[in-house]
């Protein structure tokens, strides 16, 4: 895509490439996370988050099975910190730690160069076949389903349209092709285009929910995402890119930028249904503060000076103000109907 003067490719395929060209996508050649890089995510504002979800996972494990061997999956592991942390909180758990795999299942090789450092000290195995799985898993993942690429799709006058990227003379721009909605339906064995204009559907995420929903259908666990979501049935254009903190024209400077969307949950319980799954989902800021965010940051910060005991909620409040993070993200937990588990959810 790059090297090419003229092309004309789907708005998924586009979005695939800026982010994984083997040379020249920005997550090959970037280390977006952090102060220095694009975006900042809730595993490095404070290490607490990752406790937390920690606590979830432990739970989750206690209920359904204690004593077993059990896989935790993180999908996607940024630069490792999440994954690091949850391993410190598994090691104070002799029982619990004995009987777990740790893995990683992450797309970028930079990726998994920044996380194999970070967690060197640790057992964890990085693998891409989901189907070389054995025992029960609780898959996980932050961020993660806000990075796979997405389709767009218009209704004008009752004829459906695709959205395409073009490239003239080294310029890209958005051109639309016109396309059968009912056939990609069919195809999916899906409707949801239906009371709907606009559509941005990721048909990556179908995949993966299939994929981790044929695991757990065997082996037992479950699935737990962590992202920007919303949850209005009317589907709205949520695709945006971030460079230095700041949204930046998609079509501008690619490769240099992340690109991401906000994921729709009724179209998302649809692909529930569709897997004989059930969906789950609260506020980022209602979960960590039923697990007990609050009582922890408590504990962590007793005896500490001032200024310690102030970063700590500063940074607690980045994740749970309802201004900041802790309303626009929500924690989406997939699970078979006899693994219903309420921490956190209520």
């Amino acid at each position: 895509m790059f090297d090419k003067k003229n092309f004309k490719i789907p708005l998924d395929q586009f979005i695939n490439n800026a982010l994984y060209h083997k040379k020249k996508g920005y997550y090959v050649k970037n280390v977006p996370f952090g102060k220095d890089g694009d975006f900042i995510t809730a595993p490095n504002i404070s290490r607490i988050f990752s406790e937390m979800i920690f606590l979830w996972i432990i739970s989750y494990w206690e209920k359904f099975y204690k004593n077993k061997e059990i896989n935790i999956v993180e999908l996607g592991a940024g630069n490792g910190e999440m994954m690091s942390q949850i391993i410190i909180s598994s090691k104070k758990f002799n029982n619990f730690y004995d009987k777990c795999n740790f893995f990683i299942y992450e797309k970028s090789k930079k990726m998994i160069e920044i996380q194999k450092q970070k967690l060197k000290k640790y057992n964890v195995k990085w693998f891409q076949d989901f189907g070389k799985l054995e025992n029960p898993t609780i898959f996980f993942g932050n961020e993660f389903l806000d990075a796979l690429p997405v389709k767009q799709y218009l209704n004008k006058n009752n004829k459906w349209y695709e959205r395409y990227v073009q490239k003239k003379g080294g310029n890209y721009s958005f051109t639309e092709i016109e396309c059968d909605i009912k056939k990609i339906e069919k195809k999916l064995d899906l409707k949801f285009s239906k009371k709907q204009n606009f559509l941005e559907i990721s048909l990556n995420e179908f995949k993966l929910i299939k994929e981790l929903n044929n695991i757990i259908s065997k082996k037992g666990g479950c699935i737990l995402f962590i992202d920007y979501a919303y949850l209005n049935h009317k589907m709205i254009d949520t695709l945006q890119a971030v460079k230095k903190h700041k949204k930046v024209n998609l079509l501008n400077d690619v490769g240099n930028a992340d690109i991401s969307h906000v994921i729709n949950i009724p179209f998302l319980k649809k692909i529930a249904i569709k897997n004989d799954l059930m969906l789950d989902f609260v506020t980022q800021r209602d979960f960590l503060l039923n697990l007990g965010i609050l009582q922890r940051a408590e504990i962590l910060a007793a005896n500490k000076k001032f200024l310690e005991k102030a970063n700590i909620y500063y940074r607690i409040n980045r994740l749970i103000d309802k201004k900041q993070m802790g309303e626009l993200f929500k924690v989406i937990f997939f699970y078979k109907k006899k693994n219903k588990f309420d921490k956190g959810f209520k």
